[in-house]
């Protein structure tokens, strides 16, 4: 089936090969979820908020490759945390409802959009890189860690421009990674950076068109590197989890807001 017509109103058709993929693999590649016309609709916010035209709350607008101190204009990877939050129109839109199919058919039923987010790496920032990492290593752990986060390319992503990079079957260790915060602290900034041994694990560099998403499961190791080329690489990622892992990490007053107190962050890394 062309990828065209694997895109089905709200509905995203996932064939057995590519649900194969994402459980050996932890991580699967899907082909034009969304259209041109619907890419252009998702552009025009996106690029608002990129340029600081809808308003975003203390840390919740900052750069994942340094810390909480930088400027704006010296951003080498621009986040966006929760902006369905900030732009409440953009709730239910195209990728929120074909993303909820193609999880569903990955993961299973009972699922929840936990949070969303926008990277945007600026071009000529080979800095730009976001560290590896498995994304429970941020969250509280629960019975039920069911993940699919998919991954948006709003420009086509390549090895030059910093596309994602995956350990496949790292998913099936029987523990996380160390993780260590990468500059010093989670006070001064967010980001966790793993152990790999990139001359020891393998990784694969998956490079994507305008259009195209990844999705990745909780436990894969992952991340991405710089930005060497003349324009800019940007994402815009939604993240699907099992229903009562959401309402749970709520009860703790996580909301993967980086305006979370640094108690709830200290509780929940109790809780990992």
């Amino acid at each position: 089936m062309e990828p065209v017509q694997r895109r089905q109103g709200d509905r995203y058709v996932v064939t057995p090969a590519e649900f194969e993929s994402f459980q050996r693999d932890g991580y699967v590649h899907l082909r034009s979820v969304l259209s041109e016309d619907e890419l252009l609709a998702i552009e025009a916010v996106y690029d608002r908020f990129v340029a600081g035209e809808i308003p975003v709350a203390g840390k919740d607008f900052c750069d994942m490759s340094g810390d909480y101190a930088r400027s704006a204009d010296d951003f080498s990877i621009v986040n966006v945390m929760l902006p369905r939050r900030y732009h409440p129109d953009w709730q239910g839109n195209v990728l929120e409802r074909r993303a909820a199919s193609i999880a569903a058919q990955l993961q299973g039923q009972g699922l929840a959009l936990d949070y969303d987010q926008l990277l945007a790496k600026r071009p000529h920032k080979e800095d730009a890189v976001f560290a590896w990492h498995q994304d429970l290593a941020y969250w509280p752990r629960t019975p039920d860690t069911r993940t699919a986060t998919i991954w948006l390319a709003l420009d086509d992503s390549t090895i030059e421009n910093g596309c994602m990079r995956f350990v496949p079957g790292s998913h099936r260790e029987p523990t996380l990674r160390p993780h260590r915060p990468l500059h010093g602290d989670r006070e001064t900034s967010h980001t966790l950076v793993a152990e790999v041994d990139e001359a020891r694990d393998p990784v694969h560099c998956v490079e994507i068109a305008r259009g195209d998403v990844t999705v990745h499961d909780e436990r894969v190791l992952h991340g991405s590197g710089g930005n060497r080329s003349a324009r800019w690489r940007r994402a815009y990622i939604v993240a699907f989890r099992a229903l009562a892992t959401v309402k749970y990490e709520r009860s703790l007053g996580f909301t993967h807001s980086h305006n979370d107190a640094p108690d709830v962050l200290r509780d929940v890394a109790r809780n990992t």
